[in-house]
């Protein structure tokens, strides 16, 4: 799914499209449709997109976990434009404190994943449930180390069966400023540095902004 084009950009995006993956529990599922085509004798051709802010490759802020906290029109452009690393996780479970010590985490640094999620959680048409999450331990970790950004090529950074996980990756993350991009099409990225260009759709106060992200290597 992820598309390289000639001049070295990747672009790291789930494009939206109808039956599209989407999280259980989700009030309904994205629809994504024509509403008028010229070739089918309509005068303009126009699409309908009826989603949550939280279908596709998005970015949540801390205002959907952290009552009064940073939503989209506030959110600080460099959070997600920037120097970057992809980090890929070997673990089939979760991310945990141990793998993170093994990369060396830098303080202050924009961290994307990459795990055996790439391509099966965000290509296919059907939910995977056995996907690899955020350990709460190495949310904590990665809060000492004063992340900027984290990452990770599912839906949901936390396991969807573990309400108690689902809720403390996202409010130690989010309580402590880190912005979180869900859903990341890492698929044929080799881990390393790059350079990040990822900015929410601008919804006023919105808890949570769908995406367009690309990279391009730094070396």
């Amino acid at each position: 799914m992820t598309n390289k084009n000639s001049k070295g950009w990747y672009d790291i995006t789930v494009p939206f499209k109808q039956g599209m993956i989407y999280l259980p529990g989700d009030p309904a599922p994205p629809k994504i449709y024509r509403l008028s085509d010229r070739e089918l004798g309509s005068k303009v051709t126009m699409s309908m997109i009826e989603i949550t802010s939280h279908t596709g490759t998005h970015i949540d802020t801390p205002l959907h976990f952290i009552p009064g906290g940073s939503t989209v029109s506030d959110m600080p452009l460099d959070a997600t434009v920037g120097p970057c690393r992809v980090i890929e996780i070997k673990d089939k479970e979760k991310i945990r404190v141990s793998e993170l010590e093994k990369n060396k985490i830098k303080k202050g640094e924009r961290l994307l994943f990459k795990t055996r999620n790439s391509p099966r959680a965000y290509a296919g048409d059907k939910f995977v449930e056995d996907y690899v999450y955020l350990d709460g331990d190495a949310a904590d970790f990665l809060v000492a180390k004063k992340t900027i950004l984290f990452g990770l090529d599912n839906i949901t950074i936390g396991y969807f069966k573990d309400p108690e996980n689902l809720n403390r990756t996202h409010t130690t993350l989010l309580g402590a400023g880190i912005y979180i991009i869900e859903d990341l099409a890492l698929d044929g990225v080799p881990a390393g540095e790059y350079e990040l260009i990822c900015l929410p759709l601008l919804m006023w106060k919105g808890d949570a902004g769908p995406c367009r992200a690309i990279l391009r290597p730094l070396k």
